[in-house]
């Protein structure tokens, strides 16, 4: 990669300005001009490295969101992935090493609307689907260290309760429905958004800016996709933690360099697992050495645990929240 391009990726996953020339902010950050950056971010997205300069929202703060997983015959499996593709709800959808083979998340906007799309999905592919719902948010951030000094990872979300800001779908569904595809790469991005929902440039970024102090917006930079960026082994590690340990062993997991998702989910009757991390590496024996090193270090060897290496993504997309019709509608 040029520098450039390596900055623009590493340095800028995080803290997008919120001034109304933000990629004149940028160039002048890195030495360079504001046209040679949107040119170089719609290179990088154009050849799959990027897949939007924009939010990441919280989990369940402006919707409900759930981990599901299939148990598909082999021969099956590409022709159920494309029928569960097909569901707007859908955002990623990877096959995976395991009995359960088949792993997607689905984002709705209430309970009542995403047991409907579940049970769809039940009634379309004819197998069974698992839903295991977030119950605690250790760490999630899904940022890459692609080099450089000024990366910093996220601190772990070990306080669930935000103050400030209540996300009212009325009011701020029309910017969610805007910004949640990504930011259009233009000198003035947000004076663009603005002229859409018939707002002044200034209140579209202090409704933004609102949004990240009450944690609704994780996250507002520059999104990499991590398996064109040479991240190819990606390894969701389940552990069978002991129910009064969850917290401590959470907070540790979290506060691992190589693990972006730390969170806690139900067991069920045939998956003993409760505590979920995510390790993302340049190749699976990296992951693997890692893996059993991080155990081993913090105590965690003798402790049930499994590894689900993703070996096919079927689909990998930004949540979708609002739907812009329906959000300007209301």
């Amino acid at each position: 990669m040029s520098d450039l391009e390596q900055r623009l990726l590493n340095d800028y996953q995080r803290d997008f300005p919120l001034i109304a020339r933000p990629f004149d902010r940028i160039a002048d950050d890195l030495g360079s001009d504001t046209q040679t950056v949107l040119n170089e971010l719609a290179s990088l997205f154009e050849h799959g490295k990027v897949s939007r300069v924009g939010p990441v929202f919280k989990p369940n703060k402006l919707g409900v969101s759930t981990l599901a997983a299939m148990s598909i015959p082999p021969a099956q499996l590409d022709v159920v992935a494309d029928q569960v593709n097909g569901f707007t709800e859908v955002n990623h959808n990877y096959e995976r090493e395991h009995r359960f083979n088949l792993w997607f998340v689905a984002v709705s906007a209430d309970q009542q609307q995403l047991a409907m799309a579940l049970s769809a999905i039940e009634n379309a592919t004819g197998y069974a689907v698992m839903s295991l719902p977030l119950v605690k948010e250790y760490h999630i951030d899904l940022g890459f260290k692609l080099g450089g000094e000024k990366y910093q990872k996220s601190k772990p979300a070990l306080n669930q309760q935000t103050e400030g800001h209540d996300f009212d779908p009325l009011q701020d569904g029309p910017l969610v429905a805007a910004i949640q595809a990504g930011l259009p790469l233009v000198e003035r991005p947000y004076l663009t958004i603005a002229e859409q929902l018939g707002l002044a440039e200034q209140d579209v970024i202090q409704k933004i800016s609102d949004l990240q102090d009450a944690g609704i917006i994780r996250r507002l930079g520059v999104i990499v996709r991590h398996h064109e960026l040479g991240y190819r082994a990606n390894a969701m590690v389940v552990w069978d933690i002991p129910d009064d340990q969850v917290d401590e062993r959470g907070k540790q997991l979290s506060a691992q360099d190589d693990v972006t998702l730390c969170y806690q989910r139900p067991r069920k009757p045939d998956w003993p697992y409760n505590l979920f991390s995510m390790i993302h590496g340049k190749n699976r024996d990296e992951v693997v050495n890692y893996i059993e090193r991080m155990a081993e270090n913090l105590g965690l060897d003798n402790t049930p645990y499994d590894i689900l290496f993703s070996l096919k993504r079927f689909k990998q997309r930004g949540a979708k929240y609002f739907d812009k019709e329906r959000a300007a509608a209301s």
